[in-house]
């Protein structure tokens, strides 16, 4: 396991972030959970989703690499391996805890300042749409130092440039380790940075989450 930091020193940090976001969340360090996926991720959403409990007090934003040709049955397909509520994002929609909001096919999922969620048509990063990039971007910009990302199995280098800018605003980045994933490309560009605070097996996600969050 890598560390290239104490996580918990991030909530030391006094950076300001809307009110409007604040109003939705308990009193907890992490605010916001956005995990990027690609080549295997089901599996390895579905390992960390499953192991995480229905009052998880953060939200959770999820991009995974999808054709643009075809409906997505993601949030059907997770929400019977978790207690959690998951559901596709909806533009305007308020980011709540304990929920798991999916990207939807050929749409940028972003989170906006007053803690809505918002779509973009914007070209694609690394050949996706949604891409983690853009996500990652948008939350580090507003959730700052009360975010986490999370870098899984995929097979480019989407979330790398993301997870510097949550580093940029004080959050934390974790990325799945080689053993158990599917495809390491992801990951791996991720880590690559310098700015990927943990590296760890697709079991032990979900328990760390909850430690950093509650």
């Amino acid at each position: 396991m890598l560390q290239t930091q104490d996580p918990g020193k991030n909530q030391a940090k006094t950076q300001k972030q809307s009110p409007e976001i604040l109003v939705h969340f308990p009193n907890v360090a992490y605010h916001l959970v956005a995990i990027a996926s690609s080549s295997g991720g089901l599996k390895a959403v579905s390992t960390v989703l499953s192991a995480l409990p229905a009052e998880f007090p953060a939200a959770i934003v999820l991009v995974q690499h999808m054709s643009s040709l075809y409906p997505s049955y993601l949030p059907e397909l997770l929400n019977r391996c978790t207690a959690l509520e998951v559901k596709a994002a909806i533009a305007g929609e308020p980011i709540r805890p304990g929920i798991v909001y999916v990207a939807v096919p050929d749409k940028h999922l972003l989170v906006e300042p007053e803690g809505t969620l918002a779509f973009s048509d914007a070209a694609k990063a690394n050949f996706s749409r949604p891409a983690a990039d853009v996500l990652f971007r948008s939350v580090a910009k507003n959730y700052r130092s009360r975010a986490i990302a999370v870098v899984l199995t995929g097979a480019n280098s989407d979330g790398a440039l993301g997870s510097l800018a949550i580093k940029k605003y004080g959050g934390v980045v974790i990325a799945q380790d080689e053993a158990t994933s599917a495809c390491f490309k992801m990951p791996k560009a991720a880590i690559e940075t310098g700015k990927v605070d943990l590296v760890l097996p697709i079991e032990a996600i979900a328990s760390t989450l909850y430690s950093l969050v509650a």
